[in-house]
């Protein structure tokens, strides 16, 4: 399985995310840029989790049925098309670190999927994972860091 290349023009992979992408900041998406999509990808799913939550992971966002041409994923943006999921906040839309204490690592994943998903809008990230089970032809990650002043 070849990988995905996840990279952000806001950060660079294992380094601080930028407070505006964070409960300190504006609280909003980090635009992402993704290489390496092979040609027979009917589309893309992202799921960002902070595996060091006090209560286990916590979901930040969940993205699916993502166009895989253009690769990319502006800045507070959720492509067209584009359904998303109910992160541990409560909401269907990205929701930014927000440590309690120390520093925590949050987990960009994109996964190249070999169909569209038949998935409502606001299902959690186990129906997602299920939905995906079969048919992720290649995935990638960026860890970005946060630690609240």
């Amino acid at each position: 399985m070849n990988q995905i290349t996840i990279t952000s023009a806001a950060f660079a992979n294992a380094s601080s995310i930028p407070p505006q992408y964070t409960c300190d900041g504006a609280d909003v998406s980090p635009p992402l840029s993704i290489a390496g999509v092979p040609r027979e990808a009917r589309s893309l799913a992202l799921i960002v989790d902070d595996p060091d939550a006090p209560g286990g992971t916590w979901v930040h966002w969940l993205l699916w049925n993502v166009d895989p041409k253009p690769s990319a994923i502006g800045e507070a943006s959720v492509p067209s098309g584009a359904t998303q999921g109910r992160n541990d906040f409560g909401r269907n839309t990205y929701g930014g670190p927000c440590p309690p204490s120390g520093t925590h690592r949050y987990f960009f994943k994109v996964y190249a999927l070999d169909r569209m998903l038949d998935l409502k809008a606001g299902s959690g990230k186990a129906d997602l994972e299920r939905a995906m089970q079969g048919h992720v032809l290649s995935e990638g990650a960026i860890l970005g860091l946060y630690k609240r002043r």
